[in-house]
């Protein structure tokens, strides 16, 4: 592969391509400045407008959500694992029936492994537009958002429906839901009695990771940040590491496993075939399994990344022992 070819499989942050009415509560106060971003996969939008970067999914899919100060996402939750990292800015994430079960503050670098069937959301506390990287379960991401009640409801009173196939449609403009399809059925008293209020002490503990924590523990090997034998331990269908400057081994290798590396902090060197390209900042590169490559940080001051790999487990229920 050569360096044209393998440019197709790295997403720069620069060239990200947003789509701001991704989803149900596009047109909310609160939620109407959000940017939505599909890099690997198709993810879970419900516009047509959704550009997508990389079609080709590992097993997982790879996207981000960018909003500005005091914008938030609305309660919904997935089937399927959601793992969001920082990368830029200082965010607020809470669960719960109303996100009045418990919140968590996470800063940069840090990462959340989200339990699946819990209603999440999360804003943006800092002063400037912020950014934060998700791993979604499955090639199809488990069949998209279930969202909150009151959201549905309020997305209605400001012209959105939300069809059963998962498309949205705005009345503001004219849309209407095409023959023979129905709204989006709501989640009944029955289906909500069932979905945890889980308490913030068994959230923090079980599926939180600090970066400076990670940065400590990496200092000789990677981290298995995510997996059976993680910190997080979780098999959603794949295994996130955290590697630092001081972690990565220079000599080259290959590996019969999809890789994305999402580099958090510094300048990357990957080489591979003859070959080399800086991966920076918010970037994400996909490497096929096989290509024998190498990674080197360039500042080893500080210098981190995330590698998500595929496993065999399927994409499912978050995992418990």
């Amino acid at each position: 592969m050569n360096l044209k070819e393998m440019e197709k499989y790295i997403v720069r942050y620069a060239d990200l391509k947003p789509c701001k009415t991704a989803f149900i509560d596009t047109h909310t106060p609160g939620s109407d400045q959000k940017d939505n971003f599909t890099i690997i996969g198709s993810g879970v939008s419900e516009s047509a407008d959704q550009f997508v970067h990389i079609s080709e999914t590992p097993g997982f899919n790879i996207g981000a959500a960018g909003q500005p100060p005091k914008c938030f996402n609305s309660l919904h939750y997935h089937n399927t694992a959601e793992v969001f990292f920082v990368l830029k800015g200082r965010w607020r994430f809470f669960w719960g029936r109303y996100g009045e079960a418990g919140e968590v503050v996470l800063n940069e670098g840090d990462i959340f492994n989200i339990p699946t069937r819990v209603f999440r959301g999360f804003e943006n506390i800092g002063d400037e537009y912020g950014m934060i990287m998700a791993v979604l379960g499955g090639d199809d991401s488990g069949g998209g958002v279930i969202w909150a009640p009151q959201v549905l409801d309020a997305a209605s009173s400001h012209g959105l429906i939300l069809s059963e196939t998962g498309q949205l449609y705005d009345t503001k403009k004219g849309e209407t839901l095409p023959h023979g399809q129905n709204p989006v059925s709501k989640l009944t008293d029955k289906d909500l009695s069932k979905i945890p209020e889980v308490p913030v002490t068994g959230i923090v503990r079980d599926y939180v990771a600090r970066y400076w924590d990670l940065m400590a523990l990496s200092k000789s090997e990677p981290c298995l940040v995510i997996g059976e034998e993680g910190l997080i331990k979780d098999r959603p269908g794949f295994e996130v590491e955290f590697i630092s400057s001081k972690s990565i081994a220079e000599e080259p290798y290959s590996t019969n496993l999809y890789e994305v590396l999402m580099p958090v902090k510094g300048d990357w060197k990957l080489s591979w075939q003859g070959h080399e390209t800086i991966l920076n900042s918010g970037d994400t590169c996909l490497l096929k399994p096989g290509i024998e490559h190498s990674l080197i940080a360039l500042d080893e001051s500080e210098s981190s990344l995330y590698r998500i790999t595929n496993t065999d487990d399927s994409a499912g229920l978050t995992w418990k022992e």
